[in-house]
């Protein structure tokens, strides 16, 4: 890697329709403020486009899996998927592993996912389709020997933990480690993933609630990452806009405030924590 570069973003989607417009100066302003990204699929057309724009940019990588809200029909999404995005080809996606297996091959895919388990909107054809296809993506992880980008997401009442579930399945079936995405467990459900050896990366959301500090009090800085999930959830210097990799140094500056670490090490160190899990 680059010297020039002492940030990472590691999961935002610059493949979304909702950077159509200005993609090259988004990613041209990470590049300028040294930020290396991973850019995420949720599909096999949004994986696709990862790959093609991780070939052609030397501060990205790609991230690719099918996500679990898109199992089953699903809410169209205007920053995802863009005016045409009713007719697009993978609502309700049927995982196909053969093709993940080719696409995750590209020496510029450094992780399986986004993939896992989503409660926030629960129905008994969901929690299965979600199953079965968290395990598929776990499979293509172990076959291709890279770690997994994972989103869990608890429901929004109830007492079913995404995590807890996840956890069980994880420690069955996986052979690689991972990264749970936007982290918004508690220090409970954290636990077990610190023992199975996976890492946990924050959003700008940290940098306007205080949710998050106890946990990341927690977790040791050497498990934790940094990313935008751009576009959505930008920082509080921007919050309501759209978001974009170049706001990630202000997650790092707020992981810094809550460990009460200095910023340079947290950047470093945040950077030592990808380069060893996804080989970036």
């Amino acid at each position: 890697m680059s010297k020039s570069f002492s940030y990472i973003d590691i999961h935002g989607h610059l493949n979304f329709a909702a950077y159509d417009s200005d993609r090259e100066e988004v990613i041209e302003r990470a590049r300028e403020a040294g930020v290396i990204m991973i850019t995420v699929g949720t599909q096999i057309d949004t994986s696709r486009k990862a790959v093609e724009l991780a070939r052609t940019h030397e501060n990205m990588y790609a991230a690719i899996g099918l996500h679990p809200v898109h199992t089953t029909s699903s809410h169209h999404d205007m920053q995802e998927l863009g005016e045409g995005g009713k007719d697009f080809t993978s609502r309700g996606e049927a995982v196909d592993s053969q093709a993940y297996v080719d696409l995750a091959r590209d020496p510029k895919v450094v992780a399986i996912g986004e993939c896992g388990l989503d409660y926030y909107r629960l129905d008994d054809e969901s929690i299965k389709k979600q199953r079965s296809t968290f395990e598929a993506m776990i499979d293509v992880a172990n076959e291709v020997g890279k770690p997994l980008m994972l989103h869990i997401r608890n429901p929004n009442e109830g007492v079913n933990s995404a995590y807890r579930d996840a956890y069980e399945i994880l420690k069955d079936r996986a052979k690689v480690k991972g990264d749970l995405h936007f982290f918004a467990g508690s220090t409970e459900e954290a636990r077990p993933f610190l023992d199975l050896g996976y890492s946990f990366s924050f959003t700008g959301v940290i940098t306007f609630t205080h949710d998050y500090d106890e946990v990341i009090r927690f977790i040791p800085l050497d498990r934790l990452m940094t990313e935008t999930d751009c576009p959505y959830v930008a920082p509080k210097s921007h919050r309501g806009k759209r978001n974009e990799p170049a706001y990630v140094i202000e997650t790092v500056k707020a992981l810094a405030a809550i460990k009460s670490i200095p910023e340079d090490a947290v950047a470093k160190q945040v950077m030592d924590n990808a380069e060893r899990l996804f080989r970036v």
